[in-house]
């Protein structure tokens, strides 16, 4: 289970809005990549796959298939817009290691 923050599921919405893509779902994952081993996947989802799990914050809905699931257990995805810049930021306790740009990690 994850949880997603008011902040970014506020961003959410207003993403799928501004795609006229109210009914889609957001889809959280993974995949293998970057320089520490794992990169976080954001995407605009239009179907269901029989094996993702499904999980409601407010009105967004969001999957996370079955492989991604046992690393993003416990990951909080927040929204900022400080002055360092804007963007979704996953917080994930399983991770021990991040890369040096930030865009990736190690479990």
């Amino acid at each position: 289970m994850i949880d997603v923050t008011d902040k970014a599921a506020l961003k959410i919405r207003e993403i799928l809005n501004d795609e006229n893509k109210a009914d889609a779902f957001i889809r959280v994952g993974i995949k293998g990549g970057g320089c520490s081993g794992f990169t976080y996947v954001l995407d605009i989802e239009e179907n269901k796959k029989e094996s993702d799990q499904e999980y409601l914050f407010g009105d967004v809905r969001v999957l996370i298939d079955s492989k991604s699931v046992v690393y993003l257990a416990g990951t909080q995805l927040d929204y900022t817009d400080g002055l360092h810049g804007s963007g979704f930021v996953f917080n994930n306790p399983n991770a021990t290691k991040t890369c040096g740009c930030g865009n990736s990690f190690a479990v």
